[in-house]
């Protein structure tokens, strides 16, 4: 007869009682220890984009500190007469395009240094990361060289292949490291089910992806939106330039329209801080822990 043997109970190894007189550094500093330099840090953070927000929403000429009354003059000046509007739709068009192709391109590299052994392959990771040193002024005047011969200048396709080629090695890099942590006992499972590669990538590698592939394109399209240098030097007809292009004709050596350039500054600055109010939980996740869900 067989029988079961219970196990014997778990021996429960009394904890030390904790002294009362002895506490922690931490617990001892005083509250306002804390608050106070957030405090002081936070007022030093909003003062600039009050200041922005005052001249942006006070009558021209105006001294006071409180913007009332309040107008937008400045608004529908730069929007209408400045040609803002033009330059919003081309710096949207620009992101967006860069986003989707660093994001497409940085996937199927990323996926192939992740999941491939071929010979060079860490001599190509040292190249991508020695890229990250160089700096974008010095890809001027070969990038222009080849968009001149291509026929591309004054385009906005010029900037968007700038913009992608001068985000895929930190993009490819990143992604890399994203398909590493999805154990690849998945992508067999779905092999041994008739999924052929493509078909496993998408359905079970891919939707796990997803923080790390809204961190990286959230980068790209922010780079694509701020950046002045290849804008400046590849566009040269008004009607498709950028908003950075855009500011910087608000200012000439004689004089700068500071209400028209703090309210182009806010119009530049309210979709990049609304797209990162939506992303942030998908942005957070994706730089701290990766992209595997067990």
């Amino acid at each position: 007869m067989i029988t079961e043997i219970a196990p014997a109970p778990e021996r429960v190894e009394p904890r030390p009682a904790k002294s009362r007189g002895k506490r922690r550094a931490w617990d001892e500093v005083p509250r306002w220890h804390i608050y106070v330099p957030l405090s002081i840090y936070l007022l030093f953070t909003l003062i600039p984009f009050y200041w922005i927000l005052l001249f942006a929403l006070r009558p021209a000429g105006s001294t006071s500190l409180v913007p009332w009354p309040m107008t937008f003059d400045h608004f529908e000046k730069v929007w209408n007469e400045r040609a803002f509007g033009t330059y919003f739709q081309n710096s949207v068009l620009v992101g967006v395009a860069t986003l989707v192709m660093t994001t497409l391109v940085a996937l199927a590299g990323g996926y192939a240094l992740a999941r491939f052994d071929f010979r060079i392959k860490k001599a190509f990771m040292l190249a991508l990361l020695c890229t990250q040193f160089v700096p974008g002024a010095l890809l001027l005047v070969p990038l222009f060289e080849i968009f001149a011969n291509l026929r591309m200048i004054n385009s906005l396709a010029s900037v968007i292949i700038a913009e992608t080629v001068f985000q895929l090695p930190l993009s490819m890099i990143l992604i890399s490291g994203f398909i590493r942590n999805v154990p690849y006992s998945l992508e067999e499972a779905a092999w041994v089910d008739g999924c052929n590669r493509f078909t496993a990538f998408r359905i079970v590698v891919l939707p796990l992806l997803r923080p790390g592939l809204i961190a990286v394109g959230s980068f790209a399209f922010v780079h694509a939106w701020n950046h002045f240098l290849f804008a400046l030097m590849f566009l040269s007809d008004q009607s498709k330039q950028t908003i950075p292009v855009g500011l910087n004709t608000l200012m000439s050596a004689d004089s700068v329209d500071l209400g028209a350039l703090a309210a182009g500054g806010i119009i530049a600055a309210v979709p990049v801080v609304i797209v990162f109010a939506f992303i942030q939980k998908w942005l957070i996740t994706g730089f701290s822990a990766g992209a595997v869900k067990g």
